[in-house]
């Protein structure tokens, strides 16, 4: 978002996705950011960092072993989930955990080695323990990933004299309503997209945004997106470009039959909401391409900025406009900048 996090990213959202991580249970309310922090401060004097890894990727096993020799060789403890573990070459030092909500508690990093999918997966476990995450690229594109597989020494080396800096980068709290009734909860970092469920059958829908109807179409649904996220999904079904920095929300509808049905930027306190009409056939909610629910006809989605915000660390002062032409390889030639 996948991401960010192009949609054709892995896994794409809206499509079959790997399930939620063991025990970063989506739906439950997080913990407030303070206490989260404190968690992850860890025993004085002992540095830990979790690593999780894409193990169906050679590269991402191989970028593994190097970074674990690396962290271990500078006195720094690994911790890894029981369940990959015999997916890795480990030595016996790393710890094998079982994943809890709880899991991150002790670490103080967090670093993901895989495409947009796997820093999603991992941005689950950065959430629910306030512990900062750290990406290293090995997919296509990868927005939220702050290094590349080439870059593996540096990485072990930044982490090793703790030469990183933190963001906060905004969330999405987002309830179902089905019957006046919340019948479910979650969560986003890049998007929460209503969607049709039925191939050939557009889902008809009308967007809403603080208490107010905008339009009603049919289409194939609705992406509600984070400024992170406006690379991702919201990217592909035509919205905006949003600086992370800029604190707002995005609606977005996807291949909308209606002659006004235009991307919306709305304030980072509105409240989104999407409405499936009760004489279409049902959608479902799709949350980072990860978690998905069903959604029956005259179910209501309701999108907000999330209590609680996803940390990413990062190594570089690079500005988002110089990441944004890397990642999508933009054609700036010709260009002289300001006259000196």
């Amino acid at each position: 978002m996948t991401t960010s996090e192009a949609a054709a990213q892995e896994p794409p959202t809206g499509a079959a996705a790997r399930p939620s991580a063991p025990g970063a249970d989506s739906s439950a309310p997080a913990p407030a950011l303070a206490e989260l922090q404190a968690r992850a401060e860890g025993a004085a004097g002992e540095r830990t960092v979790f690593l999780l890894a894409h193990t169906g990727r050679p590269a991402a096993v191989r970028s593994a072993e190097l970074v674990v020799q690396g962290l271990l060789r500078s006195g720094i403890g690994v911790r890894v989930l029981a369940a990959e573990a015999a997916d890795l070459p480990l030595p016996s030092q790393v710890a094998r955990v079982d994943a809890t909500p709880r899991v991150l508690d002790g670490c103080e990093l967090l670093i993901v080695l895989g495409g947009d999918g796997t820093l999603l997966r991992g941005a689950e476990f950065a959430r629910t323990s306030g512990v900062p995450m750290l990406g290293v690229n090995l997919g296509r594109v990868g927005f939220l990933a702050e290094a590349e597989r080439d870059d593996l020494d540096q990485v072990v080396e930044r982490v090793v004299s703790r030469a990183y800096e933190v963001e906060e980068r905004m969330t999405l709290d987002v309830l179902v309503r089905n019957d006046g009734h919340v019948v479910h909860t979650d969560w986003a970092l890049n998007e929460a997209s209503v969607e049709k469920a039925a191939r050939e059958r557009l889902l008809e829908v009308v967007t809403e945004v603080d208490g107010r109807p905008v339009t009603g179409f049919g289409g194939d649904g609705v992406v509600c997106a984070t400024p992170t996220g406006s690379t991702a999904y919201a990217f592909s079904a035509g919205g905006p470009v949003v600086w992370p920095e800029v604190e707002a929300l995005l609606m977005v509808p996807i291949s909308a039959h209606a002659l006004f049905a235009k991307p919306l930027v709305t304030a980072p306190d509105s409240v989104l909401a999407v409405e499936v009409q009760p004489q279409t056939p049902h959608g479902v909610l799709w949350c980072d391409g990860r978690r998905t629910v069903e959604l029956p006809a005259g179910a209501r989605v309701e999108v907000r900025r999330g209590a609680v915000p996803v940390r990413l660390a990062r190594l570089h002062h690079a500005s988002f406009t110089d990441r944004l032409v890397a990642k999508f390889a933009l054609p700036v030639a010709g260009w002289r900048g300001a006259p000196h």
